[in-house]
């Protein structure tokens, strides 16, 4: 129960990868708020706010259920309020919260454009912004972005440069974070290595095929729950899962394959030289 009574502010929490985070840390203890747009039933993506704090309440954390678009500053500010209120302070903000299209500049509608800087980029940097003086008030705060390490490469732009902008901005927030807040916040980003089984995958980048080839959310909040735990001097780091948890003494990854008989697929963004844990193969598992 590393984070009893911990309060973890989630943007984008009433599915995928921030549900993960906010159920994992519901096991250890902690106060969920749960900041995301979906209030009733979408008709292709499973979950809203409200069964996402049924999940976190059956997990053993306590669950603050907010209607929050990250795009509207004063939205932000009233929910990290109220959630300060209701749980006494915020120790550890999740920038989960993404928008993605992967056009070519060409075939970019502006107003995806402009939503993905505002919900990405943008939605990154209100957000961190009002929870500064929540965060700096507790005993060991952390920011933890969804966001890739920095690695300026033709190759992650070139296919689409709008959605990659967006994306690299958020880290951009973090670098610039962690040296403003360094000593009093921890600030960090973690990327995953490969795909990871969540509704945007399946809508956008292939179905059950990719779905089968990636990993599961769980990989994740693994991760950001261990960085939760290290103290606030641990920043500035943009991290790979795998890497990070193999230096946590994780050894065993195909927990969080899919499907172990399908080779995996690499996500975007992931840098040349930083290549799998030793032992750590992205191949099919032979049966």
């Amino acid at each position: 129960m590393a984070l009893q009574g911990k309060t973890l502010f989630i943007t984008g929490a009433s599915r995928g990868i921030g549900l993960a985070i906010a159920l994992k840390a519901a096991a250890e203890g902690a106060n969920i708020v749960i900041a995301a747009k979906t209030v009733a039933p979408h008709p292709k993506l499973e979950g809203t706010i409200h069964t996402a704090a049924a999940e976190i309440a059956k997990a053993g954390g306590r669950a603050l259920p907010l209607a929050v678009d990250v795009r509207d500053e004063n939205a932000v500010q009233s929910a990290l309020d109220e959630a300060a209120t209701k749980f006494g302070g915020i120790d550890i903000v999740v920038n989960n919260a993404s928008a993605i299209q992967l056009t070519s500049v060409a075939a970019t509608d502006m107003r995806r454009y402009d939503l993905m800087q505002q919900v990405n980029a943008r939605g990154t940097f209100v957000v961190s912004k009002f929870a500064i003086p929540y965060l700096t008030r507790a005993e060991n705060p952390h920011i933890l972005t969804l966001s890739p390490p920095l690695d300026m490469a033709e190759k992650w732009f070139a296919p689409h440069t709008a959605y990659s902008m967006a994306k690299f901005g958020m880290s951009l927030v973090v670098l610039g974070l962690a040296g403003e807040l360094r000593g009093k916040v921890g600030v960090n980003a973690l990327w995953p290595r490969t795909t990871i089984a969540t509704a945007a995958i399946r809508n956008l980048l292939g179905g059950d095929t990719m779905m089968q080839r990636s990993r599961k959310p769980q990989i994740l909040a693994e991760a950001a729950c261990r960085i939760f735990n290290k103290p606030k001097t641990f920043t500035g780091n943009f991290l790979i899962d795998d890497a990070f948890l193999a230096g946590e003494g994780i050894t065993d990854f195909d927990q969080y394959r899919v499907d172990p008989s399908q080779p995996l697929q690499m996500d975007f963004f992931v840098p040349d030289n930083c290549p799998p844990p030793a032992g750590v193969s992205l191949d099919a598992k032979s049966r």
